[in-house]
């Protein structure tokens, strides 16, 4: 048995110890190794864990849950990723409290260079059905290779995971429990198409009841592996208004479709454009026009200056991004430890110099 993979499925399931904290623990301690071979007296004095949770570290009883979860995936298929793993999804990764390890059923990539999810309401409208399916039609028909993601939940969720399937795009359902069951159970045929060309996510394991509140934690990462999220529906409260804030919080973009006054599966997402909390849109051009996707896919790349003045910052910020590729505005915030409204100013500099170009999400390449 893969003894590393052991120490992190035990590391994820430690009681009281999420994501945050666990990652904390690693950084403190170095390994994740070391987590479980750390005297109980040290880890008392690690910022967040105190008496109680060192005492949960060192419970023994971690690593016959990890076994069993172990032979759980290895007899089913499904693929364990954690937060240091080259493959684990690089937007998902921005985020925070993005999960230390979550499980993956399927054929995906969630790396794939457009992400976008798609949320609402539970009771959807017939309006908000031909919205989404319409909207998933368009992308398709332009080629943009879009991968979707949703909550298989009843509504607007699972119309935009049919509607992804019909019209061939990959899709991914981010799921509240553990890949050992399915809830709802009648999107049982949907899922299981889904794992040809997408599959299901969770960060929950084996077992794991069925709970009102993991439906909230699940949206972080319905939010997190997108470049933005789409509300087609929603009442004036709701999962998907939950899911919008987070992805505003993980400064990702959001999108609303507007409404009839006083409908009430309209009233959510008119408050979100009323309250500046999402761009309005009405179909696939408005989509392309906020995300530069028509930029992207018409202009013919242009070749940067051989010769251009930079101040120092802006040195620095194409010297992360030779070395990185792709970085988030946040992420190269961090490694220069400037104020993301500096770094935004002088990613905007290097965009007119024709030095860089900017994604979808807030994320920047050089040209």
């Amino acid at each position: 048995m893969d003894n590393q993979l052991l120490q992190k499925i035990a590391l994820s399931i430690i009681p009281g110890i999420g994501g945050v904290l666990a990652r904390n623990l690693v950084a403190y301690v170095g390994s994740v190794e070391g987590v479980f071979s750390e005297p109980l007296k040290s880890l008392q004095k690690i910022p967040g864990i105190g008496e109680v949770n060192a005492h949960r570290v060192k419970d023994k009883t971690l690593f016959t849950q990890a076994e069993k979860e172990i032979r759980f995936i290895e007899k089913n298929g499904i693929q364990p990723w954690f937060y240091t793993d080259k493959e684990y999804p690089r937007r998902l990764k921005n985020c925070p409290d993005a999960p230390i390890l979550f499980y993956s059923k399927g054929n995906m990539n969630l790396n794939t260079a457009h992400v976008l999810s798609i949320v609402g309401t539970r009771n959807a409208t017939n309006y908000g059905k031909q919205v989404c399916e319409e909207l998933i039609q368009q992308i398709a028909e332009r080629n943009y290779g879009v991968l979707i993601v949703s909550g298989l939940a009843y509504g607007i969720d699972i119309q935009a995971h049919k509607s992804a399937i019909k019209f061939g795009l990959p899709t991914v359902g981010v799921v509240a429990h553990g890949l050992d069951k399915l809830y709802p159970s009648l999107h049982a045929e949907t899922a299981r198409k889904m794992t040809e060309n997408g599959g299901l996510v969770t960060d929950f394991p084996s077992g794991t009841k069925i709970d009102p509140s993991n439906f909230i934690r699940r949206n972080r990462i319905v939010a997190g592996l997108a470049d933005a999220t789409v509300v087609v529906e929603s009442a004036e409260k709701g999962g998907a208004l939950i899911t919008a804030e987070i992805a505003s919080s993980y400064n990702r973009d959001v999108f609303a479709f507007p409404g009839r006054a006083g409908d009430v599966y309209s009233k959510g997402c008119n408050q979100l454009i009323r309250n500046s909390g999402a761009n309005l849109i009405e179909g696939i051009d408005d989509l392309e026009f906020f995300m530069g996707w028509e930029k992207a896919s018409k202009n013919k790349p242009v070749q940067s200056s051989l010769f251009v003045e930079l101040n120092p910052d802006e040195e620095k910020i194409v010297g992360l991004l030779r070395e990185h590729n792709e970085l988030f505005v946040d992420q190269i915030s961090s490694e220069l430890t400037l104020p993301v409204s500096r770094v935004s100013g002088l990613l905007l500099n290097l965009e007119f110099k024709n030095v860089l170009v900017s994604l979808p999400g807030k994320m920047y390449k050089l040209k």
